[in-house]
């Protein structure tokens, strides 16, 4: 039904920008690599005959008219964010795919009874603020002008970066949409594991969306001289770190389940003949099951305190963000399993380790993803690939999934 060849060859070109040396995309929210981004994006939604606006939060959107336009809308998009030297795929393969959907309708003369509008959502990954899912947050209507405190590296907040973007921080609450207004929202992305893979499947239904848990975790020991401080008197908080990081390790590992990630880690004062006096670092933390999530984060808590004792070193840690566990819609899912049988896929569901934009709209509307098959499940990293006919049969069920979702009551 797509156009294949133009949904590839749109996925090349917008993977340039942002490009690294590496082969690698680095495009954070409110930059100028994400202003290309959305430029080149917003031209191909012209093209497919989208009326294309932005809102208050800097989503990017595209609408279709339906035969009734007071009809709740249609949403299925991504985002175009990425994480620092990610993939070409995250994201912009769903917000891309939305929008050949769109093209594909538009020039069949297909007319839907809801609008249809694609979405590209502003820093769905929270790489620069370690604060992420700004848009789909405003969408939802959870996002307060007390959360765009949150800095980047370099001191701007999000307040500011959204003021030099020519966004207003004190007018977020306009794009919020009404309960009611939305029918649902799909999402086409890479699975981001093998899955798929190892079941020889091009395509996958999402079942549900893993929660996670954000945290910052200080440990302040005493800077002493490198040379001239004997090994059992030092107060080492890199030392003590590393053992947290091993034990939150085995924490996670204990249930199945749960996984556990320290992505970030920052060494002060970072002199190399000079014991640390502090570290920080983050963990990121996540599992379908909310209780067993929560269970394993008090676990690494109170054993990162022992061992702070132990090492007569200071920990304390600063949850940062925590999202729940979301369960896809019977609604899109069934949608999407009768666009897999009329297409001749096997219906095949899993779910979500990775979270998505879906997670902030679970209260607004019905929510569902499908999912493409991910070469070796590699993501977040410049090997991440998904082959063009992958692509194609994900964009394919798409169309199917969402002109079922727009045509109906």
């Amino acid at each position: 039904m797509i156009n294949e060849d133009r949904l590839w060859n749109r996925l090349m070109e917008l993977g340039e920008i942002g490009k690294q040396p590496s082969g690698g995309i680095t495009r954070l929210s409110f930059t100028k690599e994400e202003r290309a981004a959305k430029e080149k994006v917003a031209s191909y939604m012209k093209e497919a005959g989208l009326a294309v606006y932005e809102d208050a939060v800097g989503n990017l959107l595209g609408r279709k008219e339906g035969k009734d336009p007071e009809a709740a809308v249609v949403l299925v998009g991504s985002h175009l964010d990425s994480v620092y030297n990610g993939g070409m795929f995250d994201g912009p393969l769903g917000v891309l795919s939305a929008v050949e959907v769109l093209q594909t309708m538009n020039e069949r003369g297909v007319e839907t009874k809801h609008p249809i509008e694609v979405v590209a959502f502003t820093d769905e990954e929270g790489a620069r603020f370690s604060y992420g899912m700004i848009g789909s947050r405003g969408m939802a209507g959870t996002l307060s002008e007390e959360e765009l405190v949150h800095q980047d590296k370099h001191g701007i907040s999000i307040a500011e970066a959204m003021k030099a973007a020519g966004l207003d921080p004190s007018e977020i609450g306009k794009a919020a949409r009404r309960k009611g207004s939305v029918k649902a929202y799909v999402e086409l992305h890479i699975e981001q594991g093998r899955v798929l893979e190892q079941a020889n499947l091009p395509v996958g239904i999402v079942t549900g969306i893993a929660g996670l848990v954000w945290a910052k975790f200080t440990v302040e020991g005493k800077a002493e001289h490198a040379g001239a401080t004997p090994m059992p008197i030092r107060r080492d908080p890199l030392v003590a770190a590393a053992q947290i990081i091993q034990m939150i390790e085995q924490e996670a590992k204990k249930t199945g389940t749960t996984v556990g990630t320290v992505g970030q880690m920052q060494v002060f004062p970072g002199g190399i003949n000079v014991i640390p006096a502090r570290v920080e670092f983050s963990l990121d933390l996540r599992d379908i099951d909310a209780a067993v999530r929560d269970n394993v984060f008090q676990s690494i808590i109170e054993r990162a305190q022992q061992i702070g004792q132990e090492r007569n070193v200071k920990v304390t840690v600063e949850r940062l963000q925590e999202m729940p566990p979301v369960l896809c819609s019977e609604l899109v899912q069934n949608a999407a399993k009768e666009a897999c049988k009329q297409l001749g896929f096997d219906v095949f569901s899993l779910p979500s380790g990775a979270a998505h934009d879906g997670v902030q709209l679970v209260d607004l509307c019905p929510i569902g993803m499908i999912f493409v098959r991910s070469k070796d499940g590699i993501s977040h990293s410049p090997e991440e690939w998904s082959s063009k006919e992958d692509c194609a049969a994900g964009a394919n069920v798409l169309y199917h999934t969402v002109m079922r979702l727009a045509m109906g009551e």
